[in-house]
């Protein structure tokens, strides 16, 4: 009995019988030595490694209670965080001066183009998990796992970070007496953790945690309410600025720029030129991290295949007005080097002579943090429930209760271990964990969008061989884009062009992130190595885009494939490049922590393999029976 390699099977097909793989193992090996042996090991387990979920809707186990609205509000609550009140005064001071609106343009952009690919998979996999569920359907279960692993370490570390900086406002509105009084009751001696156990901050995530379990719906409500709230206070800044704006402030001459210990530019609308520009924009990327809270509720939104598209879109268009409006107020009413960069706004009022307005300012920078805060915890159960489902995870933690139709266990263990992280630990220094598993995320969803798009739709019955060759592929690279249709060729070769375009991107970005002030002043290596790396990264993007597009009709596409998802790729590159080295280490350790768990309890008790040992000893019942009724009908034929 021969059988295809890998678990590529569709529906209706038989999975290898298991014992017949560990005999053709050993037949490998005894025919061929130890090469043939560890090549079909290495086989059976890429074909372990890659199984993966067919792309079905399905029938959803959580309540389907969010409209458009509550999924737009829950994408900007996320996302217009403390940020708008932060992060306007620390880029225009120290990275772009007035040009921190180009900044926050070129963050907005990019931005856009990771959520037109969540987008795409949002209405393409309407179920809870956001990029873990995307790449669990495109790539395989390993990766899937990788990807959701990060994503629980992005939420864990984004929800304390969160209920950290709320309790530290709080705590400064009150002069500082909670931390004073906690820290006479419970001081903590450690070089390792905090000062005191932060019990305000672990209240408030297991109160957060609670109002999840015990139902979505009114959950959101009270994040609409605060998403309101906060949208009033950034356009009462706005419209107040107004009446202060002063054009002069984008036209500073060099000769009035303060000389000092600091380097303040040489004024005008970009003083630091257009490197502090694309720093700025950098730095503003981060501000729009959070959108992708809205995929994780593609299981309770009552049309997920409109309503999250939709949502994605108009989320990141209404912080980018929202950055766009209050950078602009700010760097009209004062100079740009006059800026406060941990609290703008209650500085400049208080120049102003407003103080009553920077009272309005910190009522809206708690409403902020309060939705931001349940952006970062409402994902979180939502990831641990999807991976549970799939058996990944230990499966009690993805039940969903009767009553609440929530994920009940896993939300509650979710914020204890959140909430326990915030109570003992400064978090500081993990703040770019966050950045790195979400700048993965988004690589590994504009990833799917190419290899979905180009993707052969295996038909019923044998799936189609792959028969490859030097010429074939060739041919393929140079006139693929007569197919009328994919084919198995062409959709290898998609899949090794855009691991190519990984490298290159990593190449390319390496060069101008080392190397960027030589590029720029011509030395001859440096411009070498960049000119080759970008025409290798346009060349494979143009030989991706030559290739056969799937004629499968989606509610919501990605325009300008493959060069969109491309783009995004290239920028996540680079702001994961500028990460330091100890968040890579850190990140190395977390990883490592995933794999044992992975090793030990999800690769044995996934759903996916559960779904092909059922196969197989259904294909056996299926050969016992068809040899049962052979040699019963030719017993009869010799009788008669």
């Amino acid at each position: 009995m021969s059988y295809q390699e890998g678990n590529n099977y569709s529906n209706g097909d038989f999975a290898p019988q298991r014992g017949l793989q560990e005999s053709t193992i050993r037949e490998a090996y005894d025919e061929g030595g130890i090469r043939a042996g560890a090549v079909r090991v290495a086989r059976l387990a890429y074909g372990i490694l890659s199984r993966r979920k067919a792309a079905e809707e399905g029938v959803a186990r959580l309540a389907r209670v969010l409209s458009a609205l509550d999924l737009t509000a829950l994408g900007v609550g996320s996302t217009l965080g403390v940020g708008v009140y932060v992060l306007a005064g620390d880029v225009a001071k120290n990275y772009a001066g007035p040009a921190v609106i180009l900044s926050f343009l070129l963050a907005a952009v990019a931005s856009v183009f990771a959520g037109l690919c969540y987008a795409e998979f949002g209405a393409r996999v309407p179920k809870a998990g956001s990029a873990y569920v995307y790449s669990y359907v495109c790539v395989g279960e390993f990766i899937a796992f990788i990807i959701g692993w990060n994503l629980i370490l992005e939420y864990i570390i984004g929800a304390a970070s969160v209920v950290k900086a709320l309790s530290e406002y709080l705590d400064s509105l009150l002069d500082k007496a909670i931390s004073t009084q906690l820290h006479e009751w419970m001081p903590m001696h450690s070089p390792h953790l905090a000062k005191y156990p932060d019990l305000f901050a672990f209240t408030v995530i297991m109160t957060f945690s609670v109002a999840l379990a015990f139902g979505v719906k009114e959950s959101t409500k009270f994040n609409n309410f605060c998403t309101g709230v906060n949208l009033c206070v950034v356009l009462f800044v706005i419209i107040s600025g107004s009446f202060k704006a002063d054009s002069r402030n984008w036209r500073i001459p060099a000769a009035a720029v303060p000389r000092g210990a600091r380097d303040f530019g040489a004024g005008g609308f970009a003083p630091y030129g257009l490197a502090g520009v694309i720093k700025g924009a950098a730095v503003c990327f981060y501000g729009f991290i959070g959108f992708d809270c809205v995929a994780t509720a593609g299981e309770e939104a009552r049309r997920p295949q409109k309503t999250i598209p939709f949502a994605v879109v108009a989320s990141l268009l209404i912080v980018f007005l929202a950055y766009c409006g209050v950078s602009s107020v700010l760097t009209l009413m004062i100079p740009y080097y006059m800026q406060d960069e941990k609290a703008p706004f209650p500085y400049v009022y208080d120049q102003l002579g407003w103080p009553w307005a920077k009272y309005a300012v910190s009522v809206g920078a708690i409403c902020a943090l309060c939705s931001s805060l349940l952006g970062a915890v409402f994902p979180l159960p939502r990831i641990i429930y999807a991976m549970s489902s799939d058996g990944l995870l230990f499966k009690f933690m993805g039940r969903v209760s009767e009553k609440y139709q929530t994920p009940l266990i896993g939300t509650m263990v979710a914020g204890l271990f959140t909430g326990t992280l915030a109570m003992i630990f400064e978090l500081e220094q993990l703040i770019h964990m966050m950045s790195i598993g979400t700048l993965l995320a988004y690589s590994m969803v504009a990833s799917c969008v190419l290899l979905l798009r180009y993707e052969h739709s295996q038909p019923r019955g044998a799936p189609e061989r792959l028969r490859a060759s030097c010429g074939a592929v060739l041919r393929q690279l140079l006139f693929g884009a007569d197919a009328a249709a994919p084919t198995p060729l062409s959709a290898a070769v998609v899949a090794a062009l855009v691991t190519l375009y990984g490298v290159w991107c990593l190449i390319m970005m390496n060069c101008v992130n080392q190397h960027g002030q030589a590029i720029l002043a011509g030395e001859t290596v440096p411009v070498i190595t960049f000119t080759i790396s970008t025409s290798l990264v346009i060349t494979t993007l143009y030989s991706i885009s030559r290739q056969p597009v799937s004629e499968k009709k989606l509610a919501f596409s990605v325009p300008l494939v493959p060069w969109l998802p491309g783009l995004s790729i290239l920028i996540n590159v680079y702001l994961m490049l500028n990460l330091d080295y100890m968040t890579w280490l850190r990140f190395a350790v977390w990883i490592a922590a995933g794999l044992i768990i992975y090793a030990t309890y999800g690769a044995w008790h996934s759903s996916e393999r559960r779904k092909n040992l059922d196969a197989v000893q259904l294909a056996e019942l299926h050969n016992d029976s068809q040899t049962a009724l052979l040699q019963s009908g030719l017993s009869q034929h010799a009788l008669g």
